[in-house]
This record gives C-alpha cells, sequence and structure tokens, in this order.
C-alpha cells in the first residue's frame, strides 16, 4: 500500500507544480515579462506542464473507475 499512496503523493505534487506553472507563465505573460526570443521555451514549458495536468487527471479518473469496479464485484 506505501506504493500506492507515494504514487498518489506523487501525482498530487506533479498536478500541483503544473498548475502554478501554468498560472506563473500566464501572469509574467500578461505583464509582458518575457523577451520575444524567451517565448518559444515559455510555450514550451507552459505546453508540458498541460500535458501533465491532463496525463494526472486521467490516471486519477482511470482509478476512481478501478477502484468502482472493484467495489461492484466485491
Amino acid at each position: 500500500m506505501a506504493d500506492k499512496e507515494q504514487v498518489d503523493q506523487l501525482m498530487d505534487l506533479g498536478n500541483k507544480v503544473a498548475r502554478s506553472t501554468i498560472a506563473v507563465v500566464d501572469a509574467i505573460t500578461q505583464r509582458g515579462g518575457f523577451k520575444g526570443e524567451e517565448l518559444s521555451t515559455i510555450g514550451t514549458l507552459r505546453d508540458q506542464a498541460v500535458q501533465m495536468v491532463q496525463a494526472v487527471e486521467t490516471m486519477q479518473a482511470d482509478a476512481e473507475f478501478e477502484d468502482d469496479e472493484e467495489e461492484e464485484a466485491a
């Protein structure tokens, strides 16, 4: 069970970090805080954070579905 708890904690932390990254990038972009040559890198970072959020949400939904199936089978 410790492994599942660790994975859950890691997914939760990854989700929080990714969401915070998106918020910071969006805020700084709105304030004009990046140079033109930085925009590609910043955009890539934001895209990766969005992918992380989507991956974690998919994994959490799959885990909930599996838990529901196990409860129904019991």
